[in-house]
């Protein structure tokens, strides 16, 4: 490390062995379990493999958007606290996790091991998915999208204090949640840090319509209930580069009531204008959608319980590859089209 030995931070990184891992052939992936498209990510844990708490993570807006010195320096601290408990009894590990190698996936094996190329991280959440889609137990919205951003329901952390909430707006504010409060847990589960908080975020069934986080407020703990909005776990997934995840290339915003109306529209639909198509599909000629266009349905489908646009649609119910016809409403006249969507490859 660049910390100077002496330093605050030099002090406490004296305290543990840095161990980095750069080949994930033999790492057991089952207990060391962690959305694969994280830019960094450290694992805090004694020698018996008993893991006391994460730090890393992300999301959408950048890869360092929850990096920061002065975090990893709380997390150290909190972490050799957790070591002391531990010698004394007073810390119990969560159970072990059943065991998971990169050789119990055929086609990972044929991708890299069996040409001698390295395992990365992103390769093993991606073929792990691949896996899934084949055996039947794909399940998308926990599958893809991994690590839900806590901004959607009001949280924003003060970054450098950890889990010290900077604002709380939205659902976080509706259920009491206040600036200077400590995120201590989620359903019960504690959290140290943000990688912590969002892997225990990331377990909440997407189903579910309220998730309960406890606050340290003033040194007491205080439990939140939080209502979660449909389609909370919704988030931008496109930096993944998922070959499963189906790409039609383009986006639109959902019309509200009025506008429905107006045209005859069932007002439960996921009728959307579009509001951008990617250059990729004029290139790739996979759809003729324009700016403006009003997509109503999907192969005859107007409505989905999960889905409030057309292109959510296409991504949840149809693999990559697939084709779909779209009807779409353009300068008042109806008409219908094929989309084509495509299957992304590998990032080297």
């Amino acid at each position: 490390m660049l910390s100077p030995k002496d330093s605050p931070r030099g002090k406490l990184m004296s305290q543990y062995v840095l161990a980095r891992v750069v080949r994930m052939d033999n790492i057991d992936i089952g207990l060391f379990d962690y959305d694969r498209n994280n830019t960094l990510y450290f694992f805090l844990l004694n020698g018996d493999e008993e893991i006391y708490m994460r730090y890393g993570g992300r999301d959408a807006t950048g890869p360092d958007a929850y990096l920061n010195l002065a975090s990893l320096e709380i997390a150290l601290e909190r972490g050799l606290e957790l070591h002391r408990k531990k010698q004394a009894g007073e810390w119990k590990p969560p159970a072990r996790p059943s065991p998971d190698f990169a050789k119990n996936y055929p086609l990972l094996v044929e991708r890299t091991i069996a040409r001698n190329q390295c395992v990365e991280c992103h390769l093993i959440g991606d073929f792990q998915n691949q896996h899934r889609e084949l055996d039947g137990t794909l399940d998308k919205l926990k599958h893809l999208y991994r690590s839900p951003d806590i901004k959607t329901i009001g949280i924003q952390l003060d970054v450098p204090k950890g889990l010290a909430i900077k604002e709380a707006k939205g659902a976080a504010a509706a259920a009491g949640m206040k600036p200077g409060d400590r995120i201590a847990a989620v359903d019960g589960t504690p959290v140290w840090t943000f990688a912590d908080l969002q892997h225990r975020y990331d377990q909440v069934e997407r189903k579910a319509e309220r998730v309960r986080f406890t606050v340290d407020r003033d040194g007491k703990p205080v439990d939140l209930d939080i209502a979660l909005a449909p389609r909370w776990w919704l988030s931008d997934i496109r930096y993944k580069q998922l070959t499963i995840d189906p790409r039609p290339y383009f986006e639109s915003r959902p019309l509200d009531a009025a506008a429905k109306a107006k045209l005859g529209l069932d007002p439960a639909g996921f009728a959307s204008e579009v509001r951008h198509v990617d250059m990729f599909a004029q290139v790739m000629k996979s759809n003729e959608l324009k700016v403006g266009d009003i997509v109503t349905a999907v192969d005859g489908t107007v409505k989905d319980e999960m889905a409030d646009t057309p292109e959510l649609y296409i991504k949840l119910r149809r693999k990559a590859g697939d084709s779909v016809t779209v009807d779409v409403i353009r300068d008042g006249k109806r008409m219908r089209m094929p989309v084509k969507t495509f299957r992304m490859s590998f990032r080297k």
